[in-house]
């Protein structure tokens, strides 16, 4: 199994002057402790407008920082929001290829599309869309970067005439995709597509169990891959908080992790937002006295042992890869770190003498399946030469429609330079 840390780079009010910048430095510490300790990746969202829970709205911004502060971490959206509303396809295209070439490789490109109306309707994204504008944007995207030229394209959610979309990205035909998953209906669809799945919903064991069984049946029997390559991956969020003593694990991470909670269930769920005024945390401790006892979500939060053996049971799901939320609510920074140590020192080595050998022998059961999966995928049809249409520059169409309709035009001594260049290379 592999392991991964998470952002959302939560911040709770009251926020006092310098306390972003803080939690944003704090973070590349992290991601650079992290790479060292020999973590596998660092996964980084993309909201907007949601107070508190996430200030993370330029995530290719931060994974960029964090490519230059790192060497082996893989870096991984987690997720792009792929709805034309928010981002443009083309725009996405360039600047996952610049991150993994920035990166040397080392992109995982996460989709999405959000359920936080503060977001959708900030963006004019509708809710009744949604499903099927994600499922058109991150298709042409792939093809974007895996064709040259990209052919052009007359959809639903956007249009683009024909262009080469540059640069190309280091991991070819593009870096692995996943798509964000919180039920069950998700996975198979990203089993169906042939994408990894981000599961955002904590559940026990036992249905995880059932989440993998479904889509690797799924991925053998019906995958029709949606991109270029197929990415067979689960992996899924867990609580996190080490400390030798139990008791100290839950004192300094339990109500960052119910924070974190709260403020999903706040925006996605319950609340009702006033932008700029609602104070979460204000209401979060109003309501933690009345909040359950530890549960099965917080198992990570615990002591080596007790992480392990939560961990045992993801792996002998199938789970693929683990993504800790250490970063929660308050949660201190050189407590994270402290625990990330803790546990590179006592607990990583268990899952990571396995892990080669458990990839061989996935990827060979696999590879029929997948192979099968391609011979039923449908191809965007790349063009003839004779089909790529010419763009003639802006300045030369002014020239020519000037000389058309008799009208001088002033001195340019570069125009009438490129002019007589060009003419001489006809």
């Amino acid at each position: 199994m592999r392991f991964g840390i998470f952002y959302e780079h939560q911040l709770p009010r009251p926020w006092t002057e310098g306390l972003e910048l803080k939690l944003f430095q704090d973070a590349l510490d992290q991601v650079e402790l992290a790479d060292s300790l020999g973590f596998d990746n660092v996964w980084e969202v993309e909201h907007h407008f949601l107070e508190e829970y996430s200030h993370s709205s330029a995530p290719e911004i931060f994974l960029a920082a964090c490519s230059q502060r790192s060497r082996q971490i893989r870096l991984g959206h987690g997720i792009v929001l792929m709805p034309p509303g928010y981002n443009h396809p083309a725009r996405v295209a360039e600047r996952i290829a610049t991150l993994d070439l920035v990166s040397n490789g080392r992109v995982e490109w996460g989709t999405g599309e959000s359920s936080a109306l503060l977001e959708l309707d900030g963006y004019r994204v509708a809710v009744a869309d949604k499903r099927n504008a994600w499922r058109e944007a991150v298709e042409q995207c792939a093809n974007m970067m895996a064709m040259d030229p990209y052919p052009g394209f007359e959809g639903e959610f956007f249009s683009m005439p024909t262009r080469n979309i540059v640069p190309k990205p280091v991991q070819k035909p593009h870096p692995p995709l996943w798509v964000a998953c919180s039920n069950r209906e998700t996975i198979k669809l990203a089993a169906r597509l042939g994408i990894g799945a981000l599961t955002f919903a904590f559940v026990d064991p036992d249905e995880a169990r059932q989440w993998v069984d479904d889509y690797y049946r799924i991925l053998k029997e019906e995958c029709v891959p949606i991109g270029h390559a197929v990415n067979a991956n689960i992996a899924m969020v867990s609580s996190f908080g080490l400390h030798r003593d139990a008791e100290e694990a839950r004192r300094r991470f339990q109500d960052g992790f119910r924070f974190f909670q709260f403020a999903l269930g706040w925006h996605y769920g319950f609340g009702e937002h006033t932008p700029g005024r609602t104070d979460i945390w204000a209401k979060f401790q109003a309501a933690l006295a009345n909040m359950p006892p530890v549960t099965a979500a917080e198992g990570g939060i615990s002591t080596p042992d007790g992480l392990r053996e939560h961990l045992r049971k993801f792996a002998d799901c199938g789970v693929d890869q683990v993504s800790f939320i250490q970063q929660g609510g308050r949660n201190r920074h050189e407590h994270i770190c402290e625990a990330l140590e803790l546990f590179a020192a006592e607990v990583m080595g268990e899952f990571k003498e396995r892990e080669a050998d458990r990839v061989k022998k996935k990827d060979e059961a696999l590879a029929p399946y997948i192979e099968a999966a391609f011979k039923r995928k449908s191809y965007m049809k790349p063009l003839a030469d004779s089909e790529i249409a010419p763009v003639i520059a802006l300045g030369r169409q002014v020239a020519e429609q000037a000389a058309r309709e008799g009208k001088p035009l002033p001195p340019n001594p570069n125009r009438e330079a490129w002019t007589k260049a060009l003419s001489g290379a006809k």
